[in-house]
C-alpha cells in the first residue's frame, strides 16, 4: 500500500513533528501514519468527519518486524505471556502451537462482554485510528493484514458497536475494543450510513476481508487505552473551543448588565498570574473595546460586580488552565504504546503495566469538575440577567404576568448544573479487584470518560441558554452599542434566534442557540473583529 496523499480543501498541519493531514473535497479527514505524532489541534480539523488513513512504508517495516518476532517468540519453547500462555489470572497455563489461534479467538469472544448504549460514531472513528496509530510503532506484533482491516474498515465509514460500560480502565479497555475487534472477524455488529447490520453481511458487500487472529494478536487489539483516550480526545478538542466560547458569551452578559470592565485590567492581573487568566482577561478587555453601554455608566453608584461578573478571569482561567493539563496528559496517551507484553529488541518479551488508565481516569475527572465550573458560574450570570436590576425588565420580558418570560430557561440551566454536581464524583477514586486478584487495581477511567462527556455536553447547553439571554438583554440597551465583540455575537445570534416579545417555544430556541455554540459561527463571527483570542 502506498502513501497517497489528498490534496485537500482545508490547510495541512504546520507542526513538522505532527502527522501530515487534509480534509478532501469530500469532508474526508485523511492521515498519513507516518511515525509522527496525532496532535490535538489536527484532531480539531478532523473532529465528526469520516477518516482516511495511509501508513508509510518505513512503518510497514516496523510493524512487519514486529509480526515476524512474535511468530519466532511463538514457535519457541519459552513462555511469553499472551503469546503462549493464558491471560490474566490464567497466565501461568501453557497453550500448545496448534490451538494458539483458538487462544486469540476465545479471548475476543469471552471478552466482548460490554453492554449499555453505543459509543457515538465520532468517538468511534478516533478509537480504531487511536489503535491503528499505536500499533505503528512496531512493539505489538500485529499482522499486516489485521491493520488493513481496520484501516478499511474507517474508509468505508464502517463502524462497529461499541458499548459504553464494561471496562475498568486498567488492562486498558478490554470489553469496549473486544467489540470492535469482534466486528473485524466478521461477528457483532456494524453501522454503515447510519444502519446497523451483521458485521459478516457488511463487510462481504463492502469487499473487506475479515481477520483471522494469530499469536498475540488478539491481545494487542484489546489491550490499550483507546476507549478513554477518544473520550478523552474528543472532550479536550471540544473543550478548547468551548473555553472561548464562554468568554464571549460572558462579554455579551456583560454588556447585558452593564458591568465593569475594571477588574479585567492587565496591571491587576498581572498581580496573580495563572496563565488563564491572563488569557480569560486579554479576550475580556479586546472584545469589550468601545462598548457605548459600559461607557454609558462609567461614573455610577456601584461599587462592584458580583462574582459571577467581576471573577470571570478567575473562574474561566481557572478552568482554561485545568483543561490545558488534562489536553497535555491526553496528548501523550494518544501518541503512546499501551498494550502488553511489548516485543523488544532480539525477539525480548517484557510484561508491564503501560495499559494502566491511572494517568487518564484522573484528569478525566479534573476535565470534569472545570468543565461543570464553567456551567455553574454561567447559570449565576443567567439568573443575574432575569432579576430585573439596572434597569432590565424582570424575567427578560416587559410583559410578565400574562407571559413568564425566560423563567424556565433558567430552570433548565438550574438542573444540568445540579447534574452535573452528581456525575463530577471522581470515578478515579474506586478501584474493584478483578481476574481473581491478578488485577487488583483498575482505574475505572472508562466511567470517568463516559461521564466527562455528559458534563462537557450540559456545559454546552447552560452557556447556550446563557448565550440566548444575553443577546436578549443586549437588544434592551439598545441604542447603545456593546463592544466590538458582544456586537459581532449578538449580531451572529440574531441571524438565528428573533428578540422575544412575548411566550414562545423557548426550548427550540436553547436548541438554536447550542447549534450556534457547537458550529463555532459565533466565535469566527467575533474573531473576525478582534482577531484571534486565546
Amino acid at each position: 500500500m502506498t502513501a497517497a496523499i489528498i490534496p485537500g480543501v482545508m490547510e495541512e498541519t504546520k507542526n513538522p513533528n505532527a502527522v501530515f493531514v487534509t480534509i478532501d473535497d469530500q469532508g474526508v479527514a485523511r492521515f498519513l501514519l507516518d511515525g509522527k505524532r496525532v496532535t490535538l489541534d489536527v484532531l480539531d480539523d478532523a473532529l465528526g468527519r469520516p477518516l482516511h488513513v495511509e501508513i508509510s512504508d518505513p512503518v510497514w517495516r516496523r510493524i512487519e518486524a514486529s509480526h515476524h518476532a512474535v511468530t519466532r517468540i511463538a514457535g519457541g519453547t519459552t513462555p511469553a505471556y499472551g503469546v503462549n500462555t493464558g491471560f490474566g489470572h490464567l497466565c501461568e497455563k501453557r497453550i500448545s502451537p496448534d490451538q494458539l489461534e483458538a487462544l486469540q479467538t476465545n479471548l475476543i469472544v469471552s471478552h466482548a462482554v460490554g453492554v449499555g448504549e453505543a459509543v457515538p460514531r465520532a468517538i468511534v472513528r478516533w478509537i480504531m485510528l487511536f489503535k491503528l496509530h499505536a500499533l505503528t510503532h512496531g512493539f505489538s506484533g500485529i499482522s499486516r493484514g489485521s491493520m488493513e482491516c481496520l484501516q478499511r474498515m474507517l474508509e468505508a465509514d464502517a463502524l462497529p458497536v461499541i458499548p459504553t460500560q464494561g471496562s475498568l480502565g486498567a488492562s486498558g479497555d478490554l470489553a469496549p475494543l473486544a467489540h470492535m475487534v469482534l466486528a473485524m472477524m466478521g461477528r457483532g455488529t456494524i453501522v454503515v450510513d447510519g444502519r446497523e447490520e451483521q458485521a459478516a453481511d457488511a463487510l462481504a458487500r463492502l469487499g473487506i476481508d475479515t481477520v483471522t487472529l494469530g499469536p498475540k494478536e488478539g491481545l494487542a487489539l484489546i489491550n490499550g487505552t483507546q476507549f478513554m483516550t477518544a473520550y478523552g480526545a474528543v472532550i479536550a478538542v471540544r473543550a478548547r473551543r468551548l473555553l472561548k466560547h464562554a468568554d464571549v458569551i460572558a462579554c455579551m452578559s456583560l454588556e447585558g448588565m452593564r458591568g465593569s470592565v475594571r477588574p479585567f485590567d492587565e496591571r491587576l492581573q498581572e498581580l496573580r498570574p495563572h496563565a488563564g487568566a491572563l488569557d480569560t482577561a486579554e479576550n475580556v478587555r479586546r472584545m469589550m473595546s468601545a462598548s457605548e453601554i459600559i461607557q454609558s455608566h462609567a461614573d455610577c453608584e456601584r461599587v462592584q460586580d458580583p462574582y459571577s461578573l467581576r471573577c470571570v478571569a478567575q473562574v474561566h482561567g481557572a478552568s482554561r488552565d485545568a483543561i490545558e493539563h488534562a489536553a497535555s496528559t491526553i496528548q501523550t496517551e494518544i501518541d503512546a504504546v499501551t498494550d502488553n507484553p511489548l516485543i523488544l529488541e532480539h525477539d525480548e518479551v517484557i510484561s508491564g503495566g503501560l495499559f494502566h488508565g491511572q494517568p487518564l481516569a484522573l484528569v478525566l475527572d479534573y476535565l470534569a469538575i472545570a468543565l461543570a465550573e464553567l456551567a455553574s458560574i454561567s447559570e449565576r450570570r443567567i439568573y443575574l440577567l432575569l432579576s430585573g436590576v439596572d434597569g432590565l425588565p424582570k424575567l427578560l420580558m416587559k410583559d410578565t404576568g400574562l407571559n413568564s418570560g425566560f423563567m424556565l430557561a433558567q430552570y433548565t440551566a438550574a438542573a444540568l448544573v445540579s447534574e452535573n454536581k452528581g456525575l463530577c464524583t471522581p470515578a478515579s477514586v474506586d478501584s474493584i479487584p478483578t481476574s481473581l486478584g491478578q488485577e487488583d487495581h483498575v482505574s475505572m477511567g472508562a466511567r470517568a470518560a463516559v461521564k466527562c462527556l455528559q458534563v462537557l455536553d450540559n456545559t454546552e447547553t447552560v452557556l447556550a441558554v446563557e448565550q440566548m439571554c444575553a443577546a436578549q438583554a443586549i437588544d434592551y440597551r439598545a441604542p447603545l452599542a456593546p463592544g466590538v465583540g458582544p456586537r459581532a455575537a449578538h449580531a451572529e445570534v440574531r441571524k438565528s434566534i428573533a428578540h422575544a416579545e412575548k411566550d414562545r417555544l423557548f426550548g427550540e430556541d436553547i436548541k438554536k442557540s447550542l447549534e450556534l455554540l457547537r458550529s463555532q459561527r459565533v466565535v469566527r463571527a467575533v474573531e473576525a473583529v478582534v482577531g484571534s483570542m486565546k
